[in-house]
């Protein structure tokens, strides 16, 4: 019987999350062949860095591996549906890092091929994986919180907060048009449909650059790096740094979130709570033991990770006894796990819990909405008919 060990899987890419993609891999059992970097060169250095085989020249050498059965695709935005579109037509099932593309019409196009290849396809929304908000999902399915009324939260960092603060994503040619909505909050918004198994309908949205010219550096910079560099040149930004967006949810549920890159001290916290109809659910991924419950006529609940006392879909992405903290690298573990369960089957499940690319396509065509609406200030419906057709997104400016 086929298992995880027999599978050979790539990654293009090797930085902070490429890297991550290596060490959750190796830790379930996958064998990593190797990675491709942006040059030949980096690509033999990163090898070697990180104990792969082979540092692969090209994505057309690493295609034509046939130790390599999988594609981890963790390069820049921009770089996303070329490389999709190759591995598809390689034959070799894909996971993609998000945003999936830069264009809701680029998007369409992959879910299409990837529908049509019958391959594994998904797309990295790995914060689904946290065992609380796996055993969340399914509380909500089985009607423990009621029907679903309001969902709040945010999501903050602050590792953008100073103008001598750089990162590609800045840059609209390499990131698209929304950098905070489209780099953290897809992860919200991604995470609130997942766990109230509600699309999101329609959006008012503000978009907000607070610092309208940073310093760029003149030589590399490496994600969430500290310390500014000693030589930079200025350049005028046009991406948010801050959004504040209402929501309208299928089935009548209401919604607002903060997504934010300046919040001085937030290093990583996406927060939600669900209010339903006979209990209201929050976290927090800054403390992801601990899932609240609350309740009206009688005490309010802190249930603390312990696969003893979780749901089924929680067990299942744990992976420790309780009081042995799983954190944010354990959840590219348990979605992988999800990931190559279906790899291992030769075909994608109807019951999987991972995100694939249309929910990929789902948050492109949020993201458009976001962009209108912040435009034209007013609420704007998500346009799933005929999607794909909107305007190019690295293109448009942001603000009304």
């Amino acid at each position: 019987m086929t298992g995880r060990a027999d599978i050979g899987a790539a990654v293009i890419g090797s930085g902070f999350i490429g890297e991550v993609h290596v060490e959750a891999l190796r830790r379930i059992g996958v064998r990593v062949a190797g990675l491709l970097q942006s040059s030949p060169e980096g690509s033999a250095v990163r090898a070697a860095e990180l104990g792969l085989p082979v540092g692969y020249r090209s994505l057309t050498e690493l295609l034509a591996d046939d130790a390599v059965q999988v594609v981890h695709v963790t390069s820049p935005n921009a770089l996303h549906h070329a490389q999709a579109k190759a591995i598809l037509a390689a034959g070799r099932h894909i996971v993609c890092e998000k945003p999936l593309a830069m264009t809701s019409a680029e998007s369409a196009e992959l879910v299409e091929l990837a529908a049509a290849s019958g391959l594994v396809n998904a797309v990295n929304f790995n914060l689904r994986f946290y065992p609380l908000n796996q055993h969340v999902a399914g509380f909500v399915a089985e009607g423990g919180l009621g029907d679903v009324r309001l969902v709040t939260g945010h999501y903050f960092q602050d590792w953008l907060l100073y103008d001598t603060d750089w990162n590609w994503r800045l840059e609209k040619d390499k990131g698209g048009a929304l950098r905070a909505v489209g780099d953290i909050g897809s992860h919200w918004l991604d995470l609130m449909s997942y766990l109230t198994g509600g699309r999101v309908e329609s959006v008012m949205a503000d978009l907000t650059t607070f610092i309208p010219v940073r310093h760029r550096p003149t030589g590399p910079v490496l994600t969430f790096a500290t310390g500014p560099a000693t030589e930079t040149v200025p350049i005028e930004i046009d991406t948010e740094d801050v959004a504040t967006i209402l929501l309208r949810f299928e089935g009548g549920a209401r919604g607002s979130c903060a997504i934010s890159q300046l919040s001085p001290g937030r290093k990583n916290s996406l927060t939600y709570q669900i209010d339903g109809a006979a209990a209201a659910a929050a976290w927090d991924s800054e403390q992801p033991e601990q899932l609240w419950i609350g309740h009206r006529d009688q005490p309010n609940e802190l249930l603390l990770r312990n696969p003893a006392l979780m749901n089924a879909a929680g067990r299942t992405a744990a992976r420790l006894p309780g009081g042995h903290v799983e954190g944010f690298a354990d959840t590219f573990g348990a979605a992988f796990r999800a990931i190559y369960a279906d790899v291992i089957a030769g075909a994608p499940t109807s019951t999987r819990p991972y995100a694939n690319f249309a929910d990929g396509h789902e948050e492109m065509l949020v993201g458009d909405a976001v962009l209108e609406s912040s435009r034209t200030g007013r609420w704007v419906d998500v346009a799933r008919s005929g999607a794909g057709t909107t305007p190019d997104r690295r293109l448009s400016p942001v603000g009304p």
